[in-house]
């Protein structure tokens, strides 16, 4: 039995989410589920978080138990063959017996697209959040500062969730003239991350560059976690997930 990590990248337009649900729902973790005993693994496969419905992924680990003797740069061809269109593996790799793509993740990374023009874009349409205002990228560059560090981000994160206390590492933006027009991208990198904390975090900091807040207003989100006193959230369409990183040694397969 190999331990292998994959990892996928999915267009998450036409999926419920990635984590397996009730019987009907068509799903990220639900589908390479399907795929792996005809490569002969264990049915089972763990990923590195969770997204929701229309939520989009780069490179989402997972990890899986692989009893056939295929060799691990043939995996993600096999696979391939059996996945959707919407969903692929780019790469494979024999990790540590005892790896855990959830649980050993030192941090993981998003990002948001905001395309900003006077139409919406129909090829964009499920890839980026149109907007046809101008930003102000000074009050929102003065806003995600105070985001970073350890804080308690219910304020911003879906209502089931009750336990708050997490640490954002980076939080930037960035602007660039793509093809469909100018885009604004948020990226944000954490130790993990509430249901929803991305998409609460975006909604606000457009909220900021709209002029209908202050920058400073971010404080007292993080200071009294009342989802209230947020901006409604993003739309699942412009985010990705983009990475995990992993410990050296966990990479690393028995023997080498």
């Amino acid at each position: 039995m190999r331990r292998i990590l994959l990892l996928t990248e999915y267009d998450g337009t036409h999926f419920a989410g990635l984590q397996r649900q009730r019987q009907g729902l068509r799903t990220v973790q639900g589908e390479l589920e399907k795929a792996l005993p005809h490569i002969g693994a264990l049915p089972k496969a763990v990923a590195a978080g969770r997204t929701d419905a229309g939520v989009h992924a780069l490179a989402m680990p997972f990890h899986i138990d692989l009893q056939s003797p295929i060799p691990v740069e043939k995996v993600p061809e096999a696979l391939n063959r059996l996945l959707p269109e919407d969903l692929k593996v780019v790469a494979a790799r024999e990790v540590a017996p005892d790896f855990h793509a959830r649980k050993d993740a030192l941090w993981r990374a998003y990002r948001y697209r905001v395309l900003l023009r006077p139409h919406p874009s129909p090829l964009l349409r499920h890839r980026v959040l149109w907007l046809r205002r101008p930003l102000d990228l000074k009050a929102m560059e003065e806003a995600l500062p105070l985001l970073l560090g350890r804080h308690n981000f219910l304020g911003f994160a879906k209502e089931e969730t009750r336990e708050g206390v997490r640490e954002l590492l980076e939080a930037r933006l960035e602007v660039l003239e793509g093809e469909m027009g100018p885009e604004v991208r948020f990226y944000f990198k954490g130790r993990s991350f509430l249901r929803g904390q991305v998409r609460g975090m975006v909604g606000t900091l457009l909220e900021v560059g709209l002029g209908r807040r202050s920058p400073e207003s971010v404080k007292a989100i993080l200071e009294t976690a009342d989802r209230r006193l947020a901006g409604q959230s993003a739309p699942a369409t412009g985010l990705y997930f983009l990475e995990a990183a992993y410990p050296e040694e966990k990479l690393k397969p028995p023997g080498s």
